[in-house]
């Protein structure tokens, strides 16, 4: 890690708060010629260039980024990387879709090698697409998390990762037990959380999966770590809440079996909520629980349309998550921009400024890591990517009308996928791109 100062010089832009709550002008700061600071992997302050470049030694380095627009990495909250070798799978919807696809693939994860293969794989292309932190899924062996971790670990990434538990309603193969899963969380746990920029995430794959006593062992791991995570699906799919019910007929709600056993606290993440009353998202508010908005999973496999409304009334964090590979596309552009389409088609609004705040410090906030990820702000970590407002012809095009931010954004996150990625770094430092 370079210990000597470095300044980014481009256009910058985080966000202070989100946009959609407050004043939008007071929520983010943007500087059409900024400089970003940098030292031993952590941001020093920014500001106009034209202010701080006076104030620098004169034998600081300074990296010109041109006509790049710098912002925060962008968070992932929700991703499955043994899915990797599944995005694009289609025909199906959730349930005939786990069967079909996911599961088979998941069986191969037991191998170290080929479990570490995909894991690097799965991480190149993140970083490709920008972004530097994810809570994800493994499958039910431990094999899969520690390959995940050894991968994360190599390119020293802030990740949290958990292993699947499924010990019902699953192939045999793919079948563990409540005990086993307990004794594997905690030496993952052990091994894991807190390692380097590592975390460790409780994961029942969902209450369908799952029996009374391993729901009951999660819960008991939980309460006893409250600084693990703990990750999950809710409200997806008709089909899956019939099957809750049916298998919990004694519940008031899906979200009610995860509460009943402690597993909706803060530091819980629920995938896609859907289909969720007022009560339930009262419910995620007051334990300080947070939704992962999986927009191009949700048109994909046909499974509904997120509230962004009835969200933000009921006061729920949420941040943006790819779901590979029920998701179609590793990139959070490509992401904010079916995310944008989901609230046009509920007649909701989700502006520009909005949606980058919910990829980078909104992000954060759900994962209760803003007070080292997601933004600026002094003393945080150096994790930021250099969008390339004319990576292709159509984008250069069109962003050379734009006339203000929220212009440029729109067409960022309309046209933009991977290539529009120019540099992404890690604790201050370039990452290679992968060819």
């Amino acid at each position: 890690m370079n210990a000597r100062l470095t300044a980014h010089r481009g256009a910058l832009l985080h966000f202070l708060t989100d946009p959609g709550e407050h004043d939008e002008a007071g929520a983010y700061e943007y500087f059409t010629d900024g400089l970003l600071l940098v030292a031993d992997g952590r941001v020093q302050g920014l500001g106009p260039a034209e202010t701080l470049l006076a104030t620098l030694p004169a034998d600081v380095e300074i990296v010109e980024h041109g006509n790049g627009l710098l912002l925060p990495g962008f968070i992932d909250t929700h991703i499955h990387y043994p899915q990797t070798e599944i995005i694009g799978s289609g025909g199906r919807q959730l349930l005939d879709w786990l069967s079909d696809y996911t599961f088979p693939a998941e069986a191969r994860f037991g191998d170290a090698a080929y479990a570490r293969e995909v894991a690097d794989f799965f991480l190149d292309e993140l970083l490709r697409n920008g972004t530097t932190t994810a809570l994800v899924f493994g499958t039910v062996h431990r094999t899969s998390v520690d390959a995940f971790m050894q991968a994360s670990q190599s390119r020293g990434l802030r990740m949290i990762a958990g292993k699947a538990m499924m010990d019902r309603h699953c192939p045999e193969n793919l079948r563990d037990t409540a005990a086993s899963s307990d004794r594997d969380n905690r030496a993952l746990i052990e091994r894991w959380h807190g390692t380097d920029r590592l975390h460790y995430a409780i994961t029942p794959r969902f209450a369908v999966t799952c029996s009374d006593a391993q729901m009951q062992a999660a819960g008991t791991l939980a309460a006893e770590q409250p600084d693990v995570y703990v990750h999950s699906h809710l409200a997806e799919n008709f089909g899956e809440i019939d099957w809750v019910h049916e298998l919990h007929p004694w519940s008031r709600s899906y979200l009610d079996v995860y509460d009943r056993y402690g597993l909706v606290r803060e530091r819980s993440v629920y995938a896609h909520c859907l289909h969720l009353d007022d009560t339930d998202r009262a419910r995620l508010h007051e334990a300080e629980a947070g939704i992962a908005f999986c927009p191009t999973s949700n048109l994909y496999l046909g499974s509904g349309l997120f509230d962004l409304a009835a969200t933000d009334a009921a006061g729920v964090r949420f941040g943006m998550g790819t779901d590979v590979g029920g998701g179609t596309s590793f990139s959070m552009l490509r992401t904010l921009g079916e995310a944008y389409k989901v609230a046009q088609l509920r007649q909701q609004t989700l502006t520009p400024l909005r949606a980058f705040y919910l990829a980078t410090l909104g992000g954060a906030r759900v994962l209760h890591l803003d007070d080292r990820i997601g933004s600026f702000r002094s003393g945080n970590e150096a994790d930021f990517v250099v969008l390339d407002l004319a990576a292709t012809p159509l984008l250069a095009r069109r962003s050379a009308q734009a006339r203000t931010l929220d212009e440029t954004l729109r067409l960022a996150m309309t046209l933009g996928d991977d290539r529009a990625i120019r540099r992404c770094y890690v604790m201050g430092e370039a990452v290679e791109r992968a060819a």
